[in-house]
């Protein structure tokens, strides 16, 4: 019988705060403020439609996508999806090697 694949822990930003408290030295308020200020600089990049490039982790982008005819999988009826902008991750190397266990030149040194 196989094993039902382990769900991993989501990472909060009390999690990330914390962990910048415990490496950085920070206090526990300021640590907080730190993680508050980068997401939002991200999020406010983000929404003003640009790019955000992290090296060594990956980048952020936020794509246009036109209007389209969708199906309802129910009832198969065709409905029409409006325009949007989404927002996708693209790993770096680095992280793709990191998260498949490989060792990465960065690391090796």
């Amino acid at each position: 019988m196989a094993k039902a694949p382990q769900v991993a822990k989501t990472v909060t930003r009390a999690d990330l705060a914390e962990a910048v408290y415990q490496r950085v030295g920070l206090s526990r308020t300021e640590s907080a403020e730190l993680v508050e200020t980068v997401l939002a600089e991200i999020s406010d990049v983000l929404v003003n439609g640009a790019n955000v490039k992290l090296s060594s982790f990956g980048s952020f982008l936020v794509r246009s996508k036109s209007e389209r005819i969708g199906r309802n999988p129910k009832t198969g009826v065709e409905v029409p999806i409006t325009p949007r902008r989404v927002m996708v991750f693209k790993p770096s190397n680095i992280m793709k090697g990191r998260v498949n266990g490989d060792v990465v030149a960065d690391e090796a040194e």
